[in-house]
């Protein structure tokens, strides 16, 4: 049976969502895509990206999985600042597991973290602003709000 689906999201575009309740601690997805270096990833989301848009999740060995090439339904995870799952890399893999017990039809939502090349100016902030509507939301999707 599936568990979750995509579709719009109230916070930004499209979203994954839980067909059932999901209990704290469950693996629900595998981030999937072709892996890769940042470079060519970085290049290839610049052509033919959204600016502020990515499909990309960074491996603690340097290396990117680009969810825009064979990837899956993990890639329209939103970003929330009181995630209710979290990204775990086990051997060069991602997989997207439950912080908390999630009821059906509820939005699942990680904390990105993101990081940028390039100084962080009032534009690129507003770029990589957050709108999740959180009580303690830093605003921000980057890894340090600044």
């Amino acid at each position: 049976m599936r568990r979750v689906v995509v579709r719009r999201s109230p916070v930004h575009g499209k979203g994954v969502f839980a067909l059932r309740p999901l209990a704290a601690g469950e693996r629900v997805l595998e981030f999937k895509g072709e892996v890769t270096s940042w470079h060519k990833a970085s290049r290839r989301s610049r052509l033919t990206g959204v600016e502020g848009h990515t499909f990309l999740f960074g491996l603690s060995d340097g290396r990117v999985i680009d969810g825009s090439q064979g990837g899956n339904s993990a890639r329209w995870l939103n970003h929330a600042c009181d995630a209710n799952c979290e990204a775990v890399e086990e051997e060069g893999r991602v997989f997207i597991e439950t912080l908390t017990d999630i009821a059906a039809g509820t939005e699942l939502f990680i904390r990105y973290g993101l990081t940028v090349g390039e100084p962080l100016t009032d534009e690129v902030r507003a770029q990589y602003a957050c709108h999740c509507g959180a009580a303690t939301c830093s605003r921000s999707m980057l890894a340090v709000a600044s």
